[in-house]
């Protein structure tokens, strides 16, 4: 697909790289390759993916006024915190755009579309103050208006500057659309989803109680991440801006240690599961075990993929837990938390206990990043399918093998919570 009609690719990689808006890495391959030999050993070129989602919107991006309707959607950037940029993201287009930033509903979806989704989507940029932000304009409000909306609202964003962006030839970058200082900023009448409009003006309720109480009224978690990243939640004085992928990790955290307050003391499953799932080429396999609550994430990483992209070997990584969690941040990162939030709604829907290890391989086929709801969703997904059933562990690890390339020794060997299930007795061994 992407070997052919290389020489506009080639034309438009020259004027990008002159004009600074595209990044290629010393020695790569891809000066040579340009989309059309594989030389990556990507089944697809993560430019050209980019490339071909660019040119879709690149001539409806190129002015200083753009008029859209937002998903809605918002950005809160990280960098200098507490000092971030914070705006609108709007597409060059009118008519129901919601899909553009609703991961819950992106299982199923293609790369290719999924990166349609995020370059469609322009950053508008205002600089402020995360925590004292009150005094830096009405840009400040619409942004927030647009983070509660339920529904789509028609922006109009006047720009410093054409809104630009460099397709970046680095597997940790996630795909994303153009961004340009803000200059001016109009959005439609919002309708505020009415569990968050009621948290929002709940000055005394606590942030964590107010993303637990809107979860359990039914408000997407993406939803909710959002209105946390804005400041909406949380007692008055202390309400702050919160970058987007910080939130994202927190949201997560809050409610997977809720639903484990009582998943963890509920009566053990009555055997070994096995939820087997397959998705963006990543093969995922999630062993629910008859033990008290202990819990792992195991990623292994096949070259030139996202997190390998030049090594020579299966790169493993994991993090663990056990009945009393953990006291640091998972090596493994927000995936870790949104992987453990899935479990535990299982386990909450059939009021048990489980311990939990989370196998997954990513082959060459996932390219590019897409984000940590891709673990929390294909997971849920998992879950919701009929499982493999067993008597013993034995037998749960060798189906588990069938599904998966890499030698289940090795598997062990990465393992904290399988290594100490075979080495350990617990009381519970003999319940």
């Amino acid at each position: 697909m992407f070997g052919q009609g290389t020489s506009g690719f080639d034309s438009h990689v020259r004027s990008l790289s002159s004009a600074g808006a595209l990044q290629v890495p010393a020695g790569s391959p891809c000066v040579i390759c340009k989309g059309s030999k594989n030389l990556c050993g990507k089944d697809r070129c993560p430019l050209m993916v980019k490339f071909y989602s660019h040119s879709k919107t690149r001539r409806l991006i190129n002015a200083l006024d753009m008029q859209g309707m937002s998903p809605p959607g918002i950005f809160i950037g990280r960098y200098g915190y507490p000092k971030v940029d914070i705006g609108p993201l709007v597409p060059p287009m009118m008519g129901d755009t919601s899909m553009m930033d609703t991961p819950e509903q992106w299982v199923g979806k293609s790369i290719e579309e999924i990166v349609d989704f995020r370059f469609n989507l322009v950053r508008g940029k205002h600089r402020i103050d995360a925590v004292n932000f009150e005094q830096f304009g009405r840009i400040v409000d619409q942004t927030r208006d647009l983070a509660l909306s339920i529904n789509p609202l028609e922006v109009e964003a006047k720009f410093e500057k054409r809104p630009s962006g460099r397709l970046v030839l680095d597997d940790e970058v996630q795909p994303f659309g153009p961004s340009a200082r803000l200059k001016e900023l109009d959005v439609g009448n919002p309708r505020y989803e009415q569990h968050v409009e009621k948290a929002f003006y709940d000055t005394d309720l606590r942030a964590t109680e107010a993303v637990k109480d809107l979860y359990r009224s039914g408000v997407m978690i993406s939803k909710i991440q959002k209105a946390f990243s804005v400041g909406a939640f949380g007692v008055d004085k202390n309400r702050k801006f919160v970058p987007t992928r910080w939130s994202i990790t927190a949201v997560d955290d809050i409610l997977g240690k809720s639903l484990l307050s009582d998943t963890k003391y509920n009566p053990f499953i009555g055997d070994w599961r096995v939820y087997d799932w397959y998705s963006l080429d990543n093969r995922w396999s999630v062993l629910l075990m008859p033990t008290s609550w202990r819990y792992e994430l195991i990623e292994a990483w096949y070259p030139n993929t996202t997190w390998n992209p030049l090594g020579r070997e299966i790169e493993i990584i994991s993090s663990h837990e056990f009945f009393n969690g953990r006291k640091t941040y998972a090596e493994i990162g927000g995936c870790y938390y949104a992987a453990r939030l899935a479990v535990n709604e299982l386990l909450t829907k059939e009021r048990r206990q489980a311990g939990a290890v989370i196998f997954r391989e990513a082959h060459p086929g996932y390219i590019m990043p897409v984000g940590v709801w891709n673990v929390r969703e294909n997971v849920r997904a998992a879950l919701q399918t009929e499982p493999a059933r067993f008597e013993t562990v034995g037998e749960a690890l060798s189906h588990v093998s069938s599904k998966m390339s890499i030698p289940l020794e090795r598997w062990i060997a990465a393992s904290g919570v399988l290594k100490d299930l075979f080495t350990q007795r617990r009381l519970d061994d003999y319940a």
